[in-house]
């Protein structure tokens, strides 16, 4: 009787809590000639929450001009945040290196109040075909050693990126960047002085990539052989870490995502740090069952695996949230949900099906989001939201208990 108690409660306190449905607009485009854009969030290990965005003098994507990145803090949980404060400015000048800083990738790490930024630097574009090898859109790493309070000056680290996979069969990379908006920390993969991180590259040509760091950033590795891409057809990525420690790449792509899973053949170690291979062949959930949709658009989003509980039976199980528009096109952002049982492998074609559509927090034209686990239970969800003023976005954020996302199907843990 305890039991079924609590659980009403917490649906109760879900979906009648007014303060459940807080919403923020962290940084506000309309009214200015600057636009926002690209959300980029984390928690720190004693629960300060640190929120980014571009601030696009150029108002257009980095590398077309002037693009700063600006953040905000909560010390409370997000209930309120502190003021708006210059994180890096770019210097505006072509061809400069320090042109811009855009596209934030950001980790806090869970043991210590250091906090890793990567973002793009410079003043060239991607998608360009000038964009060379020689002539790279360029890599900057930002630490913060206090929580998040302050920032240390950028750092170019471009070459330790590129230079990766200069020896691919492939070919050199032309062209990359970090996923932008969560790096994912290892729960279990301890080999070097930190938990393991996992960072996903737009790349090309060839595809994504996926790299790994033991040092909080420091020096980067590649996951898996690189002469082949996780997701040859895969654009702006993100991973995640499953239960049994193997990871998942999951990547924008047109109707959807692509999913795939690397697997450890050994537990990583000094003489074996990632010693496994990805599945043969990505899979597309647009073309799944019950896979994740993103109708009429492709869009960067969030996938971030969680511990919850099953609202029928108390049972603690593991939940993979992924968000995407659900559309048409880029609006009407929301969630997919779906349970991850506790087995000793994972498969892209098991991963891309079998998905169940939850809370839809947009319903308007909206674009990029990214998700944040709490220390309070609940994901921290940052996102654009279409606003009136020309190629502007509000960047809103909202908390939200797993109880709303998954319509009170699946609750905290505790």
């Amino acid at each position: 009787m305890k039991k079924v108690l609590t659980i009403i409660c917490c649906l109760l306190s879900a979906v009648c809590c007014p303060k459940s449905f807080a919403q923020t607009t962290l940084f506000s485009t309309e009214g200015s000639s600057v636009p926002y854009r690209i959300p980029a969030i984390t928690t720190t290990h004693d629960g300060r929450l640190i929120a980014v965005s571009d601030y696009r003098h150029c108002g257009a994507d980095i590398g077309f001009g002037r693009v700063d990145l600006h953040y905000r803090l909560s010390e409370d949980k997000g209930t309120t945040w502190g003021k708006e404060l210059s994180l890096v400015e770019g210097d505006g000048v072509k061809g400069s290196t320090r042109c811009g800083y855009g596209d934030a990738a950001l980790v806090a790490d869970a043991m210590s109040d250091t906090v890793l930024l990567i973002c793009v630097t410079g003043n060239t574009v991607y998608g360009h075909a000038t964009t060379t090898r020689q002539n790279p859109n360029r890599v900057a790493r930002i630490y913060s050693y206090d929580g998040g309070r302050t920032w240390q000056a950028p750092e170019e680290i471009t070459e330790q990126i590129y230079g990766l996979f200069d020896a691919s069969e492939l070919g050199p990379v032309q062209s990359l960047f970090f996923g932008s908006g969560r790096i994912c920390q290892s729960r279990m993969v301890k080999v070097g002085s930190h938990y393991r991180l996992y960072a996903a590259l737009c790349a090309r040509p060839g595809g994504n990539r996926v790299i790994y760091s033991d040092d909080l950033g420091r020096t980067w590795h590649a996951l898996g052989d690189i002469h082949t891409s996780p997701a040859p057809k895969g654009d702006e990525p993100k991973c995640e870490e499953l239960p049994d420690g193997s990871v998942i790449l999951s990547s924008r792509a047109w109707g959807g995502r692509h999913f795939n899973v690397f697997h450890y053949f050994k537990k990583p170690s000094l003489k074996n740090p990632a010693y496994g291979m990805w599945d043969e062949e990505y899979a597309d959930s647009g073309q799944m069952p019950d896979g994740v949709i993103a109708k009429e658009n492709a869009c960067n989003g969030e996938i971030i695996l969680v511990e919850a509980r099953r609202a029928k039976d108390n049972k603690k199980t593991w939940l993979l949230f992924q968000t995407v528009p659900f559309g048409p096109k880029r609006a009407n952002v929301g969630f997919y949900y779906k349970e991850i049982a506790p087995k000793t492998s994972y498969w892209a074609k098991d991963i891309a099906a079998g998905w169940s559509r939850g809370m839809q927090v947009s319903y308007a034209a909206s674009g990029y989001s990214t998700l944040t686990l709490q220390t309070d239970d609940r994901i921290g969800f940052f996102w654009e939201d279409k606003c009136s003023a020309p190629n502007g976005y509000q960047m809103n954020y909202k908390p939200l208990s797993i109880a709303q996302i998954t319509f009170g199907k699946f609750l905290p843990l505790f």
